[in-house]
């Protein structure tokens, strides 16, 4: 057992409310600070991408208690469904027969983790601002504006989980030696809606992750529990096809019928949500060190911001929090060797998923509806299946294990290069599942090197 100590989180997202859930459970006092108004009495703001929560999310929820209770807003979604013009609807299972992803609600769920967190013990400040920190002294500051009146709290620890745009994260920037890097890419986003039917059911297969890939741009929908799908453009800001070209009604109305002509019967709510709904930008950022001393550290988007196309940056940020937990279990009130071995942990993991997770939007907007990537695919899953031990696909060792991102990177990226051999093998297209492929495959695995990370 720790000795109870005084705790702040700043940020009271869905990481830091797991947090606050964590340290509740382990006998701290607990305050979380947002300079948001309450989620639960806010309307939803239309720039949120559902979640697909995946085996990291569901582990970090279970050792806490709350998986059970969290499932329940969630739906399973064990496919693809690909929307490619002028083809069939057709659909790529994501893994084994009871592997899915589980699509949920921001919104929903970050209501539900602050009422877990209340009723856990925690203290919520909404709408109280934070402009400084003394890092030493473990005080925090807050106040209605920038040069107004501060309030001063003192605390033992405190914990940033304020996001890629951090305030307790800009305070650590002027440190000596600190190391950040943020990088926008040209792709942004739009929050859209298919309503359900009038019955309440869902217009689209409600067990599947669907995806219109457009090239340079993607529509995606993930279903929600009221019959509705969350949809999500990802569209440049600039340039042909861009949020920048669609300026009036008419624009709208022809770019959705001509790039997704199988949901046209939605363009006047797509539309409609295309001109309300704000155009957000995605950013990846790293830095190290993630703590100081044994004061204050970061977790989540506060540390390791990156873009959504692999589902996993709050299972990523859930992740932290196990981790910590453990590192808490393992040293007591050691807080600086679990701060130290908390962020070296890490930190390879973090930027590993964050490099997968921008390839991955390459993938998703532009390979999957092209015949070679979809044979590659064929290929490797034939494979895995006849070798399961021998050959877990990529996807598979990101979303349904727990074992270290940096892992599924290395392995990844050699797997990779053994299909680059295999796909100029003569009239693959003709042998792609013959004892030839099969064999040269585990060949080549022979010569595979130790993955150490």
């Amino acid at each position: 057992m720790q000795t109870p100590k005084k705790i702040a989180i700043v940020g009271s997202g869905l990481v830091g409310s797991l947090l606050a859930i964590y340290l509740r459970k382990a006998g701290h006092e607990v305050e979380v600070f947002d300079r948001r108004k309450d989620v639960r009495k806010v309307e939803f703001s239309g720039r949120s991408i559902n979640l697909a929560m995946s085996n990291r999310g569901w582990k970090s929820l279970r050792a806490v208690g709350i998986e059970d209770e969290i499932k329940k807003l969630a739906l399973p979604l064990d496919k693809r469904a690909m929307h490619v013009n002028d083809k069939p609807l057709y659909y790529q299972k994501y893994g084994k027969e009871e592997e899915a992803i589980y699509s949920i609600s921001r919104g929903v769920l970050n209501r539900k983790m602050i009422t877990l967190a209340e009723e856990a013990g925690a203290k919520f400040r909404f709408e109280e601002k934070v402009w400084d920190i003394d890092m030493a002294e473990a005080k925090l500051y807050s106040g209605e504006s920038e040069k107004g009146e501060w309030k001063e709290y003192q605390f033992d620890l405190i914990f940033g989980a304020d996001g890629a745009f951090s305030r307790v994260r800009h305070k650590m920037q002027r440190q000596s030696r600190f190391n950040y890097s943020q990088h926008f890419i040209n792709v942004g986003y739009k929050e859209l809606n298919i309503a359900p039917n009038e019955d309440g059911s869902h217009k689209m297969d409600n067990a599947s992750f669907h995806i219109w890939p457009r090239g340079e741009f993607m529509l995606i929908a993930m279903p929600n529990l009221d019959g509705s799908f969350t949809c999500t453009l990802f569209m440049p800001f600039e340039g042909k096809n861009s949020f920048e070209s669609i300026k009036t009604e008419k624009d709208a109305d022809l770019f959705f019928e001509k790039h997704f002509p199988d949901i046209s019967h939605e363009i006047e709510n797509l539309k409609r949500d295309f001109f309300k709904n704000p155009t957000s930008s995605m950013v990846t950022i790293k830095c190290f060190p993630w703590s100081y001393w044994e004061k204050v550290t970061l977790v989540g988007d506060s540390a390791h911001a990156i873009v959504p196309f692999y589902g996993q940056g709050m299972n990523a940020g859930f992740e932290d929090i196990l981790v910590l937990s453990q590192k808490m279990k393992e040293h007591g009130d050691d807080w600086e060797r679990i701060f130290e071995e908390y962020q070296k942990s890490r930190k390879p993991n973090t930027d590993a998923i964050a490099e997968l997770s921008y390839r991955n939007f390459v993938e998703m907007s532009s390979k999957t509806a092209d015949p070679d990537f979809l044979l590659r695919k064929k290929i490797e899953n034939w494979f895995s299946s006849k070798h399961p031990n021998t050959w877990v696909p990529l996807y598979s060792r990101v979303t349904f294990s727990d074992k270290p991102y940096a892992e599924a990177l290395a392995i990844g990226d050699y797997q990779r290069k053994i299909m680059d051999h295999v796909m100029e093998i003569p009239e693959i297209e003709k042998k792609w599942d013959s004892a030839e492929v099969e064999n040269t495959i585990l060949k080549l695995l022979n010569n595979k090197p130790a993955f150490s990370v």
